[in-house]
């Protein structure tokens, strides 16, 4: 059985942590509170060491939040080496603040990443379903590398 590891990343106060419960079915969906996830980025390093994914997580209703996308996707996709079909984007959209997908245009090179807009009280099954996607693709990969890699051994 293949286990891939997927991070979420973003700024605070995006939607990391309910997304990633939602997803793996952990939680049902609460109230905000706080993570004390890894704000350290001396930290970095070991998360991103053996990744296969990165989910960039960010609050499409924050400006400064699509300012600081550059650098997360610099640091956790461009930096590991990581393809950008490893890399998705969501927009998420808090309870209560509307779904405003048309109007998000992002710069190069995020604009050649899948991007998906996420609203949890709307309409929870969309990313639900986007998600599967990804990780699907992910371990579709991860398959045909482990597959390469036990061909090359054979030879």
């Amino acid at each position: 059985m293949l286990k891939a590891k997927i991070l979420f990343v973003g700024p605070c106060e995006s939607g990391k942590t309910v997304l990633a419960n939602f997803l793996t079915e952990s939680s049902d969906i609460t109230e905000y509170s706080p993570t004390q996830g890894v704000r350290f980025e001396s930290c970095w390093p070991a998360l991103m060491k053996d990744a296969h994914g990165v989910v960039i997580v960010f609050n499409a209703d924050i400006p400064s939040h699509r300012k600081e996308m550059e650098m997360w996707y610099s640091c956790f996709v461009q930096q590991q080496s990581l393809q950008d079909t490893q890399c998705m984007l969501i927009a998420h959209h808090k309870p209560g603040s509307g779904d405003d997908k048309g109007s998000l245009s992002l710069s190069p090179p995020l604009n050649k990443l899948k991007l998906v807009h996420s609203n949890l009280e709307d309409d929870p099954e969309e990313i639900r379903m986007e998600f599967l996607k990804y990780l699907k693709s992910i371990i579709n990969s991860m398959s045909e590398s482990r597959d390469r890699e036990e061909m090359s051994i054979m030879t």
